[in-house]
Formats: structure tokens, sequence, C-alpha cells
């Protein structure tokens, strides 16, 4: 055996020795965070919280996300069970529609990845600050039907409009984040 060819199996063995250390750390966690977003859609007025995951390892083959939201407007959180395909890369969890969402307060956001059992295999706990509030929606949806026929209550036959927003929101506590 030649020195070069010593050399060489030297320079194989010492890169699969540092192969290990280059493995992600986080294989255990199935699903990363990826994103997370109020979405306002004014032509309905609704808000949703939209919180997207990454699939980062492997999952049974029956598994599902239980997501609790802060509620907005207070009470109880709203709670969602959403099941996870196993051939999804990307996991879309959506709230139902949410009122009282103020600018620059962070709402609390609790996954938890859960078996068929309900074993849990991964908890996620995150925050989501809206950069706008409820106030920029209108009361009434601008639509209606299946094919978004302009609303009645708001596009009157008189000609007038009413994009009034939904006033329905109890005024933010002294010292929190204000509705501009």
């Amino acid at each position: 055996m030649t020195a070069k060819t010593l050399l060489t199996i030297l320079a194989a063995f010492a890169t699969i020795a540092i192969l290990p250390a280059c493995q992600r750390e986080d294989v255990n966690e199935p699903l990363k965070l990826s994103g997370k977003v109020f979405i306002f859609n004014y032509r309905v007025a609704r808000a949703t919280y939209v919180v997207t995951l990454a699939r980062n390892g492997p999952l049974p083959e029956e598994s599902y996300a239980l997501t609790t939201f802060e509620n907005p407007a207070g009470g109880a959180p709203i709670e969602t069970r959403t099941k996870i395909f196993p051939f999804w890369e990307k996991v879309a969890l959506e709230s139902p529609p949410v009122h009282c969402v103020v600018k620059g307060k962070p709402y609390a956001i609790s996954i938890r990845v859960v078996d068929k059992d309900d074993k849990v295999l991964q908890a996620i706990d995150t925050t989501l600050t809206s950069t706008e509030d409820q106030t920029i929606m209108p009361d009434k949806p601008l639509v209606v039907g299946p094919i978004y026929s302009p609303n009645p209550d708001v596009f009157r036959a008189d000609g007038t409009r009413d994009f009034s927003p939904d006033t329905d929101c109890p005024a933010p506590a002294p010292g929190s984040a204000a509705i501009n």
C-alpha cells in the first residue's frame, strides 16, 4: 500500500467521522415553525390566525396538530385539531374567524403534535403580533353568496356605502397596545 493510498483512506475515515456532527440536532422535532400571520380578508370581513409548519422529520402515519389560539376578544382560547397527512411537507394551521385583533399585542399560540393515541410527540409555543388591528376591517362582508355579489347591506340601493368598522371590541387596557 502506497503512502498516497493510505492518506486517501485516512481522509475518507476522517470525513466519515465528521459527518455525524453535521447532521441536524433537532431531528427529534418532526415539524418546525416556518411562518405565522394574521390574515385580514376584508371581502368577507374575517380575520384568522395562520401558522405554517415545515416537515423536519418523520411522523407516525396518523398524526394531528392540536392548536390553541388566544382569543383576541377575550374568553376561552380557540382550539382546533388538524390531521397531518404523511405526504405533507408543509402543514397550515388556521383558526376559525377571530375578532378584536389589536396591533402590536402578542397573542399566544400553543401547538401539540400528537399521535393517534394523543401521545405528545412535539410541543411548540409561540406568539403572534399583528401589524394591523381589526379596525381596518368592515363590520359587514363586502360580498355575499357563491359568486361574490355585492352585499346590499354595504352597497345600498340608494348608492351609499357603509364601510364602518366593527365597534363591538372592548377598548384596550391602559398601558397596553393601543388601536391606532
